[in-house]
């Protein structure tokens, strides 16, 4: 087993994503080709948001189309001396075929899919986001606490389908990891999500080893505070459960119970709905027992694993939809008064955060949010969501004018 507390950083490894990198601005973006047919506010508001950088996605194709959409992109970016964010996303049963559904038929096609991505870029430079929930949503898996988590789909063997991802996503580390100029992250979710020593797990199981990272908060909006300390203990749990004492994942301090040595093992869950510090004054909000325990579990071993986060839609943090009366909030979807986060940059003053990135494009619709009613207006904005990906004007002014911190035009 590789060492992580000696792996090389991303940045110091091959250069790809330092402090003074340019991310790429795509002029043929989804974001600017939206402009194109708005007017007004609207408009103005595209082409605001579309000056900045943001992921491009690739999500379906035949190999010779994803090879081809992707030597595109990185060539244009590599003329204009600037790193592109790519998004893999075209894993069989993604999202558990749910809202997001689609993606390859199986893992021979799934692994021809990557083996053409991957020639598509090539030598150039390329930070490669390697499959949104792809470890958040596992078909027929049985996670740490030996529960069998819900995504059990039909069609699939229950007894190969786990490890059917897992060959799936080492497989595309290895792919892309191979390339010179490339950098690879894989999912590890966000604080309202796995708990710290479950996410540990499935990286360590997907190939994190021979990665570059790991990359938080995709397409949602959880605090960039509590973000960093998610992501620092993940960090450290990796460096733990691998040169400390192996496979102990159940001593790695965790969101859902914050005891530690600086609050004398008192510890409680929590609350995404407030940013988190070790000096916040309410326990709900308070980090220091666990990364007190992290100093006691560590000792003198430093956290190695570099992480990046999604800051496209998290300014004004998560929606809490616990005044509401919906039997299905869908908290996820398209929720009102959110805004932009800090813009995307590889300069994030923290030697384990490469980049705050815009990996969800900003201002495209969740989808069709019902909320649990029969529709077909979304009861908490009071008009019909445009369908998953196309451009929510109403929410890009939402995103733009309540930004944290304010966007510069």
């Amino acid at each position: 087993m590789l060492g992580l507390a000696t792996a090389q950083p991303a940045a110091a490894a091959n250069e790809v994503l330092n402090p003074e990198t340019p991310l790429w601005v795509n002029p043929h973006s989804t974001t600017l080709d939206a402009a194109k047919k708005l007017k007004g506010q609207a408009k103005e508001d595209a082409q605001l948001l579309g000056s900045y950088a943001s992921a491009t996605w690739f999500t379906s194709g035949t190999p010779k189309e994803v090879e081809k959409d992707v030597s595109k992109v990185v060539k244009e970016a590599d003329k204009d001396d600037a790193v592109p964010v790519l998004v893999a996303y075209n894993l069989p049963y993604r999202d558990c075929s749910q809202y997001s559904a689609g993606g390859a038929a199986n893992t021979a096609e799934y692994m021809a899919w990557i083996d053409a991505f991957a020639a598509g870029i090539g030598d150039r430079e390329a930070a490669v986001i390697l499959e949104p929930d792809g470890l958040g949503i596992i078909p027929w898996y049985t996670n740490l606490a030996g529960e069998l988590e819900w995504c059990q789909p039909e069609e699939l063997d229950p007894a190969t389908a786990a490890a059917s991802r897992f060959e799936q996503l080492n497989y595309a580390v290895d792919a892309l990891g191979a390339l010179p100029n490339t950098v690879v992250y894989l999912d590890a979710t966000h604080n309202g999500w796995l708990n710290v020593g479950d996410a540990s797990d499935r990286l360590l199981k997907a190939g994190i080893e021979d990665a570059d990272g790991f990359f938080l908060n995709v397409s949602n909006y959880q605090y960039t505070a509590n973000l960093e300390q998610y992501g620092t203990w993940v960090s450290s749990c990796l460096t733990y459960v691998t040169q400390v004492n192996p496979g102990d994942f159940g001593s790695c301090g965790n969101q859902y119970w914050s005891g530690g040595p600086a609050n004398n093992w008192t510890g409680v869950t929590l609350d995404p709905f407030g940013e988190w510090s070790d000096t916040a004054e309410d326990p709900t909000l308070n980090t220091a027992g666990i990364n007190s325990r992290y100093e006691l579990l560590l000792g003198d071993v430093e956290p190695a694993v570099h992480f990046v986060i999604d800051t496209s839609r998290n300014g004004q943090g998560p929606w809490d939809a616990s005044g509401t009366s919906y039997s299905d909030p869908e908290d996820w979807c398209n929720p009102p008064a959110r805004g932009l986060g800090i813009a995307p940059t590889t300069d994030t003053g923290n030697e384990l955060i490469d980049a705050y990135l815009w990996i969800k494009v900003p201002g495209e619709s969740d989808g069709q949010c019902l909320r649990g009613t029969e529709g077909p207006e979304d009861p908490e904005r009071g008009m019909i969501d445009p369908p998953a990906g196309q451009w929510f004007p109403e929410q890009a002014r939402e995103l733009i004018e309540l930004a944290q911190p304010a966007l510069q035009s």
